[in-house]
């Protein structure tokens, strides 16, 4: 049965809002690890857009599941995780040039960059995965570089404003997981996924977790983190 990791990105975003001290990311992993939630991730930018350093260390020492950092790959980056030391790192992009098509980073360019910072990480224990578009050339790119988790960028069928494109971009997510299922990856999917979208993957037993945020913490502005995760992980668990 496939994971869920829930992304709090948007309640720090909420906080810096109006540059207050709530609501509290922290609060809200917690209530999200007391509904089910198998991880908590969040992404610290490079400009320290929402979630903050002081964030992410109270996180490392108080969440029971386990913490999954979003970050660029870059020295100032890698050294965070080297000090911090969350569970895994997905590697994602931040600057325009280093998107490929979807959203996901783009390897072909920047393989070797990517395969330097992989071996960093690895080498000092920590586990890495890359958000990578459902492309074949990407995981083989990906693949590669000797990372032991991919993140399947689901935006594309998320997105998409026609049935049939959608149907064409959701093709290539279940071609994808399958070719990262069959390179012995740890594969996970996230981007833009909702209560809605989720239910499209029944079957798709490749998937070993999915990241989602925004729909969550949308939903739990009404309802409340522990019920807006509960309702997911059931949706989840029927696929």
């Amino acid at each position: 049965m496939s994971g869920l990791a829930v992304k709090i990105d948007h309640v720090a975003a909420l906080r810096e809002a109006r540059k207050s001290a709530f609501p509290d990311p922290v609060a809200a992993a917690v209530l999200a690890e007391l509904a089910g939630a198998d991880g908590i991730v969040v992404h610290l930018w490079e400009d320290r857009r929402d979630i903050s350093d002081r964030d992410v260390r109270i996180l490392r020492q108080t969440i029971q599941s386990k913490l999954i950092l979003e970050m660029a790959s870059t020295n100032e980056m890698v050294g965070m995780a080297l000090d911090i030391k969350p569970d895994h790192v997905t590697l994602v992009p931040e600057k325009r040039e280093e998107f490929s098509t979807g959203g996901g980073l783009d390897l072909v360019v920047h393989k070797e960059e990517i395969r330097e910072t992989v071996a960093t990480l690895q080498n000092s224990g920590i586990p890495v995965g890359i958000l990578i578009d459902p492309e074949p050339e990407q995981l083989k790119q990906a693949h590669r570089t000797h990372a032991g988790i991919v993140e399947v960028h689901t935006g594309a069928y998320c997105e998409a404003k026609t049935s049939k494109t959608r149907h064409q971009a959701f093709l290539k997510i279940v071609d994808a997981v399958k070719l990262a299922h069959k390179l012995n990856f740890n594969v996970k999917a996230g981007r833009g996924i909702c209560y809605k979208s989720i239910k499209a993957f029944r079957g798709l037993h490749e998937i070993d977790e999915f990241s989602i945020g925004h729909s969550i913490v949308s939903r739990a502005i009404l309802a409340g983190m522990e019920k807006a995760v509960k309702e997911m992980i059931g949706l989840i668990r029927a696929l």
